[in-house]
C-alpha cells in the first residue's frame, strides 16, 4: 500500500486541478451506510447549487480507498476519512490535507467478539491467539490496536485478516473469525453475532478519539480555496440543520442517501456528534490536539509495524483556511 501511495504521488496530484478544470465537475467520494446531514443536502443538489457546477458523488468501503482515489486524482475531496487512514497516507508522503472534523463517534467503530466465546472485558485476555477481522489503516483498526494494548493481548499472538466491515461482519456471523471490527451498518450486524468489550465512553477516557475529516489534496486545496470553502459551507449548514430540527423529512433523504432504512439511520445518527464551524476551528479539534491525536496514531502504527514511519509533525497536515472562509 505504501509503495502504491508513493507510485501514484508524481503524475497523479499534478493532475488533480486541470482534471477538475477541465471537466468542470467535483467528484466527492463518501460512505454508504454512514448516515450524515450532508446527504441530505446531495439530494437537494445543494453542493451543486452552491459550487456552481456539478458534484459527482463516488462511494467507497474504506478510508485507505478514498487516499488512493485521491493520489490518483479520481476524486478531489473525501467526505468523513477517517483519521488513521489519513494519517497512512500523510506518513507515507501524499500530500494531505484535513479540511474539516465531519463527524465525530465513539460509539459506532468498535470491537466485536463472537457470542459463542462469552469474553467480556474482564476476561479480554483470553482473546490471545484468535482470529480478528480488521480493516487494515482505518479508525477501526487504530482501536483495535489501542484496545489490545489496554487488555494486554499481545497483537502478534492474532491472525489478523484485513477485511471491510461489512466483510468481517458476515465473517463473524460465519464463524470466521473470532472477533471484528467497524464501522456503521458492518458495525450494527456483528453486534448481532456478539458484544463490544468497551462502550464509546470507556474508550474516551482512555484517549482513544474517534472522528472523521473531510479531507483533499494539498494543491487542489491551494489552488481552489474558494471552492472548498463553499463546499464545507454546505456542509456546516446541513449539520446545523439537523442539529436543530432533526425533521423526519430530513431523515428520510438521509436515510436514502445512505442506503439504509430510516430506523437503522436514526439509531446510527444518534451516536453522532457534528461539532458547529466554530467547535472545530478552537483548541479541541483544529486548533491544536486534531495535530496532536494525528501524531499519536503514527506513532502508534510505527510501534505496530503498520507504516514505516512517522511525520515529525501533522501541522502541516490541517488546514484551516477554507473553513475559517465559510465560517
Amino acid at each position: 500500500m505504501m509503495k502504491t501511495f508513493v507510485r501514484l504521488l508524481t503524475g497523479g496530484a499534478m493532475l488533480l486541478s486541470a482534471q477538475a478544470a477541465a471537466a468542470q465537475e467535483l467528484t466527492v467520494g463518501y460512505f454508504l451506510e454512514w448516515p450524515m446531514p450532508f446527504l441530505a443536502a446531495k439530494a437537494d443538489g445543494a453542493y451543486d447549487k452552491a459550487l456552481g457546477m456539478p458534484v459527482k458523488w463516488v462511494s467507497f468501503e474504506t478510508g485507505t480507498a478514498m487516499s488512493a482515489a485521491m493520489a490518483s486524482g479520481d476524486v478531489q475531496l473525501s467526505v468523513s476519512q477517517g483519521v488513521p487512514p489519513f494519517v497512512v497516507a500523510a506518513s507515507a508522503g501524499q500530500a494531505l490535507q484535513v479540511l474539516d472534523v465531519a463527524v465525530s463517534y465513539s460509539e459506532n467503530d468498535n470491537c466485536v467478539v463472537a457470542a459463542a466465546l462469552e469474553i467480556e472485558k474482564e476476561s479480554a485476555a483470553e482473546l490471545a491467539g484468535k482470529k480478528v477481522a480488521v480493516p487494515i489503516g482505518t479508525a477501526a483498526h487504530y482501536g483495535f490496536l489501542r484496545q489490545m494494548d489496554h487488555f494486554g493481548v499481545d497483537v502478534s499472538s492474532l491472525t489478523v485478516v484485513d477485511m471491510a466491515p461489512t466483510d468481517g461482519a458476515a465473517a463473524l456471523a460465519q464463524g470466521e473469525v473470532d472477533f471484528a471490527c467497524g464501522w456503521g451498518g458492518g458495525l450494527s450486524r456483528m453486534k448481532e453475532h456478539g458484544n463490544i468489550l468497551l462502550t464509546g465512553a470507556e474508550k474516551e477516557e482512555l484517549g482513544i478519539l474517534v472522528f472523521d475529516v473531510t479531507s483533499g489534496p494539498a494543491d487542489f486545496v491551494v489552488e481552489n480555496e474558494e471552492l472548498v470553502a463553499k463546499f464545507l459551507a454546505v456542509t456546516a449548514e446541513a449539520n446545523a440543520e439537523w442539529l436543530a430540527d432533526k425533521s423526519p423529512e430530513m431523515l428520510e433523504k438521509i436515510a436514502k442517501e445512505s442506503g439504509m432504512s430510516v430506523e437503522a439511520t436514526e439509531a446510527s445518527i444518534s451516536t453522532f456528534t457534528f461539532p458547529s464551524i466554530e467547535e472545530q476551528l478552537s483548541e479541541k479539534w483544529l486548533g491544536g490536539n486534531a495535530q496532536t491525536f494525528m501524531k499519536g496514531v503514527a506513532d502508534v502504527f510505527v510501534e505496530a509495524g503498520s507504516i514505516e514511519t512517522a511525520l515529525d509533525s501533522y501541522e502541516g497536515s490541517v488546514n484551516s483556511g477554507p473553513l475559517a472562509a465559510a465560517q
